[in-house]
């Protein structure tokens, strides 16, 4: 049988929400695990961006931006299901991909920008942190009890912002809730099997199923 081939990086946010997603829509893949600063000719000739996620579907038509793989599993099976909250789940997640990302990359990745600007794009993180905090009602998850498309899309990038500093975050008490969703999204199953570790793709290897 035939799997959409999906190229993918194992901490790569992008990738990470992706795979949960199609383990949430319980579409099958052939997974092709990718080092970045190694990436197959197979994947740029399907995307010359040469970033990750790479879906590529059973008729050859190549999805390379997550959100669009994410709303075309939805549309195949809308797994999270109707959301009283979808205007504000699509805002938010606008804002996570965009100014939230600008901001982590420089404050996570400070020495390859500008490090005397490092905590200035931590603190315009936390701004928007803030804000959310402010608007979660109830946990386990950032909308009530039921995993939604705001929770898959935007908490991989969160545990990012967390693990450049990890004390001052888990101590930070102006983001208390988030802090409680993305403990517990770490220890969800679906996390776990996302992020299981597969070994470095190359032509010719065994077709890797996932999730297995």
């Amino acid at each position: 049988m035939d799997y959409p081939v999906l190229y993918s990086f194992k901490r790569c946010p992008y990738a990470i929400r992706t795979r949960i997603s199609l383990i949430l829509s319980k579409t099958k893949c052939e997974l092709r695990e990718v080092l970045l600063k190694d990436k197959p000719e197979s994947m740029l000739n399907a995307s010359p961006k040469g970033t990750v996620p790479v879906l590529i579907k059973n008729n050859g038509a190549v999805i390379d931006e997550s959100i669009d793989i994410i709303n075309w599993l939805i549309s195949r099976n809308n797994f999270f299901g109707p959301n009283e909250y979808d205007n504000f789940i699509e805002e938010m997640i606008k804002l996570f991909d965009n100014e939230f990302k600008f901001h982590l990359d420089r404050y996570k990745y400070s020495t390859r920008y500008n490090k005397d600007e490092e905590l200035f794009h931590r603190n315009k993180c936390a701004e928007i942190l803030n804000n959310l905090e402010e608007k979660i009602i109830s946990n386990p998850w950032l909308l009530g009890s039921t995993v939604s498309k705001l929770d898959v899309c935007i908490l991989p990038f969160i545990r990012q912002f967390r693990i450049a500093n990890e004390e001052w975050f888990d101590n930070n008490e102006k983001f208390k809730k988030i802090n409680k969703t993305l403990k517990y999204f770490l220890e969800w199953e679906v996390f776990q099997i996302a992020m299981k570790k597969y070994p470095q793709w190359k032509e010719g290897d065994k077709e890797t199923i996932f999730p297995s």
